[in-house]
Parts: C-alpha cells; structure tokens; sequence
C-alpha cells in the first residue's frame, strides 16, 4: 500500500474545555492536540504500546517547536498532516501542521526529535529493524516533499 506524502493520519475538533479567557484554544492545548497526533504517528510506524510494552522500549520528545499561526475556535473540525524530516536508528525528526479541516486554513505547525529510549537502561538505544524499515519506507515516501516552511527554525526576534 502506498505511503502517503504527508501523512494524514488523524483529525480532532477543539473541545469546549481548550479554550481560553480570549476566547480561542488555549497554547497547552494545541500542545495536547499535536500530542495526539504524534501518538497517531507512532502507531503508523509500529511504535505502538504493544510494541513498546513487549520490547521494554519507549520514545521521549527531545526537542519540539510549535508555531502558532491562526487561532481556532470551540467546536472547530481540525485536520493534522505529519511529514517525516529525517531519522536514524535511534532518532527521529517530524512535522506536523494543523489545519481548519473546513476552511482549509493552516492554523499551528509542531516540529519535534523523538528519541527511541531502551527502559532497561533509561537512555537511547537502537530501533528494531521493522521499525527503522517502516521508518525507511515513510522516509522515501516524503523525499519528494519540500521541507516545511519553518522546520529547523531558530527562536528570536527581528531587529529595528
């Protein structure tokens, strides 16, 4: 089965409990919303709990932009594509952006480096070779993608 470029792989609609005094989804909340598809991600590539129960094996986020573009309101439909940057056996980069699923406007990117944890020893240790397989595979699939407008991004301000 082909693997899509960029994945879209799961979809939320902003609960009445994430918003905020201003009247839009709260910042922690888009964090929770991008969480979620992370765990969508994972599950795509074979790091699922089961996976991760049997092989005594997690992953930590290492790193994680988020960039907050439009807001959203209670009761939006929301739609996230993820995007595979780059990986190796023991780490992963990727992107997620979040969409108004009904007008179509892109409203926050999340751009995060998972690290794959051995529990037995707490600290990075390798993927399994199905998993860096099926991440090869998503890897492929997304070359042909431009890199997203601000992955890698640097924090700061403009001068003047």
């Amino acid at each position: 089965m082909p693997i899509p470029a960029p994945l879209a792989i799961h979809t939320s609609t902003v609960l009445p409990e994430w918003i905020d005094y201003n009247g839009h989804m709260n910042v922690a909340y888009y964090v929770l919303a991008f969480d979620h598809v992370t765990d969508a991600f994972l599950d795509y590539i074979g790091l699922d709990h089961d996976y991760k129960a049997k092989a005594n094996v997690t992953t930590f986020v290492a790193d994680m932009n988020v960039t907050y573009i439009r807001e959203v309101v209670e009761g939006d439909p929301l739609r996230f594509t993820t995007q595979l940057l780059e990986s190796d056996d023991r780490k992963f980069r990727y992107f997620h952006s979040m969409y108004h699923a009904e007008q179509g406007y892109l409203a926050a990117t999340n751009e995060l480096l998972s690290l794959h944890i051995d529990l037995t020893v707490r600290r990075v240790g390798p993927m399994s070779r199905p998993i860096l397989e099926r991440l090869r595979q998503v890897q492929d699939a997304h070359a042909s993608l431009p890199p997203p407008r601000g992955a890698g991004r640097v924090l700061g301000m403009r001068r003047g």
